[in-house]
C-alpha cells in the first residue's frame, strides 16, 4: 500500500529511535567509475547543447536515469536505509555554469522520482523500509564572504536569490517523492539559513512537513566552517530550524571529524549525523581509506555513543557502506540529551548566557 509523505516521515522518525540509520556513500565516486563520455552526458536531448556538459553529474538524471537508479540500488543493497538524490548541484545558481538554469525543477523532481523508485523496489524485495533524502547542495556562491579580495563588501549572491533557488529545488524534491530534505556540505551558514527559510516557505505553501537534515562541513583542520564558525556556533545558528538531524560531512575523514562530531553531540538536542570522506585525499586528490579501515573508525563513533545516522562522502562506495552498516549493526543510537533552556547566541564562537 502506498504511504503518504506524512506516513513515510513518521516511519523514518520511528526507525531512528530504535537504531543507528545508515546513509549512502558518494554518488560522484560511483559516476567516475562509469567513465562516461561527453556524449553520454549529453544524450539525445542535449546533443547540440552549446556548452560542454561532461562533469554535470546531476544531468545524468535526465540522460542516464537507469545508471543513477542502479547506483541508488547498489547502496540500498549494501545496507543503506537512506539514499540521497543525485541533486547536489540542481539549483538555478549551480546549473548556470552550464546554461541549464531552466532545468532546476525538473532535475530535482526526476532525481527524487528515480531514488524513490529504487527505494520502493528494494523495500518490496526485502520487506525493510527504505528512504529518500532530497539533497540540496550549498551552490557555488557564498552569501557571507566576498569573492573579491580587493572589495570585501562585495557579494556574488544575495540571501533572497539563494532563498528563491532553494525553494525551487525543494518543490521538485517534494513533488518527486523525497521523504526528507537534506541541506548538506554547508560551508557558509548564511547560505544554510536561506535554505532553511526556503524549505519552510515550501512546506507552508504545500501543506506538508518533511524531516530536515542539516549537515555542515569543517573545511580544514582549523575546526571551523569556511565562514569561520565552530561546530557549536554552527548548531546555535541553525537550531531554530528544529532539524531532524544535525551533523557534518565532507572535507575530513572520520579520524579528523571525530572531535567535531563529539562537540556537536554534546550541545544538540536532536539526532547527530556523520558521513565523512574515505580519509583525506592523497597527492592525486584521490581517497585511499579502505572500507575496513573506515568502518573501524565510524564503528567507534557508534560504540562511543556519538551518532544516530552514519554514511560516507567523497571516495566512499557500496563496499564502504556495507562495512559501516555491519560495524554499527546492533549498536544503540546516541541518546539525545535534554539541554537546559538558556540564552545561546553565535557569531564565529558560541555564547551562552548566565543561568
Amino acid at each position: 500500500m502506498m504511504q503518504t509523505v506524512h506516513e513515510r516521515a513518521e516511519a523514518l522518525k520511528r526507525l531512528a529511535a530504535t537504531r543507528i540509520l545508515v546513509l549512502d556513500g558518494a554518488m560522484g565516486t560511483m559516476i567516475q567509475r562509469l567513465k562516461l563520455t561527453e556524449a553520454d552526458f549529453r544524450g539525445e536531448r542535449f546533443k547540440d547543447w552549446p556548452r560542454d556538459l561532461k562533469g554535470n553529474n546531476d544531468l545524468l538524471i535526465l540522460t542516464k536515469p537507469d545508471a543513477v537508479e542502479a547506483i541508488h540500488r547498489e547502496y540500498f543493497e549494501a545496507g543503506a536505509d537512506i539514499v540521497e538524490t543525485n541533486t547536489f548541484s540542481s539549483t538555478t545558481i549551480a546549473q548556470a555554469d552550464y546554461g541549464m538554469e531552466a532545468l532546476a525543477y525538473e532535475l530535482n523532481y526526476e532525481g527524487a522520482r528515480i531514488a524513490r523508485r529504487a527505494a520502493d523496489k528494494v523495500a518490496a524485495e526485502t520487506g525493510r523500509p527504505r528512504f529518500v533524502a532530497g539533497a540540496i547542495g550549498p551552490t557555488n556562491r557564498t552569501a557571507s564572504i566576498s569573492p573579491d579580495v580587493n572589495n570585501p563588501g562585495f557579494r556574488a549572491i544575495t540571501f533572497d536569490e539563494l532563498r528563491t533557488a532553494y525553494a525551487e529545488a525543494t518543490r521538485g524534491l517534494i513533488d518527486g517523492g523525497a521523504d526528507a530534505i537534506l541541506i548538506e556540505t554547508i560551508f557558509d551558514t548564511l547560505n544554510a539559513k536561506a535554505a532553511v527559510a526556503a524549505v519552510e516557505d515550501v512546506f507552508e505553501e504545500k501543506g506538508v512537513e518533511l524531516p530536515v537534515m542539516i549537515s555542515g562541513t569543517i573545511t580544514d583542520l582549523s575546526g571551523r566552517t569556511l565562514s569561520g564558525q565552530t561546530p557549536t556556533a554552527f548548531w546555535y545558528s541553525l537550531r531554530h530550524a528544529k532539524p531532524f538531524s544535525i551533523g557534518l560531512n565532507c572535507a575530513l575523514g572520520a579520524k579528523e571529524m571525530r572531535g567535531h562530531i563529539d562537540e556537536i553531540g554534546r550541545v544538540a538536542d536532536t539526532l547527530v549525523c556523520a558521513y565523512p570522506n574515505a580519509g583525506l585525499p592523497n597527492e592525486f586528490g584521490e581517497y585511499d581509506e579502505s572500507p575496513a579501515a573506515m568502518a573501524k573508525l565510524v564503528g567507534e563513533f557508534a560504540q562511543s555513543g556519538l551518532v544516530n545516522i552514519v554514511g560516507g562522502c567523497c571516495g566512499t562506495t557500496p563496499d564502504h557502506i556495507h562495512a559501516i552498516a555491519e560495524a554499527v549493526k546492533g549498536v544503540a543510537p546516541r541518546a539525545v540529551p535534554k539541554i537546559e533552556p538558556r540564552l545561546r547566541l553565535s557569531g564565529l564562537e558560541p555564547f551562552v548566557g548566565a543561568a
